[in-house]
């Protein structure tokens, strides 16, 4: 089940990234998030507007991911390639499970697809199992976008 965050689910929440930061490293990633991405700042502002969403499964938090809607500054440019469309779109972004209940991503995206009719989300260039899972949920790879920080990452969309 899927629902928005509250401030009480902190402490499972940070677990879940804590999670996902030691899988991404174990599995060839160690860059993206480091040890402390995304910040608990990011998080908490997320949880306060009533943009991140956890998966909850008899009473315990699995997984998160945000979800905005309206322009997402670093979609602003693109390099090598381009979007398939301007009209609005939702962004799906720090996304991360405990790893401990198999087909988040599926349900995630399911969950964004009944919101939205266009969806955007990126990776780094490291994140092989990211990269697998979006084109495997019918994104197709649009170009590269960065960071505020100028950092690249692979940009990928999925319109109806």
């Amino acid at each position: 089940m899927f629902r928005q965050a509250t401030m009480n689910d902190m402490p499972a929440i940070d677990a879940v990234y804590a999670a996902a930061r030691r899988f991404m490293a174990a599995n060839g990633n160690p860059n993206q998030w480091g040890t402390t991405n995304p910040p608990r700042e990011r998080i908490e502002r997320l949880v306060t507007i009533g943009e991140l969403y956890v998966e909850e499964t008899d009473g315990v938090i699995h997984a998160a991911f945000s979800l905005t809607f309206g322009e997402d500054p670093t979609y602003g440019v693109i390099d090598d390639g381009g979007w398939l469309s301007d009209t609005p779109y939702a962004a799906i972004h720090n996304v991360a499970s405990d790893g401990t209940v198999p087909g988040f991503f599926t349900r995630c995206v399911a969950f964004c697809r009944e919101r939205s009719d266009h969806l955007r989300i990126d990776t780094h260039a490291d994140n092989k199992v990211m990269q697998h899972l979006v084109t495997k949920h019918g994104f197709t790879r649009r170009g590269i976008i960065y960071l505020a920080n100028g950092s690249p990452r692979i940009a990928y969309e999925w319109m109806k």
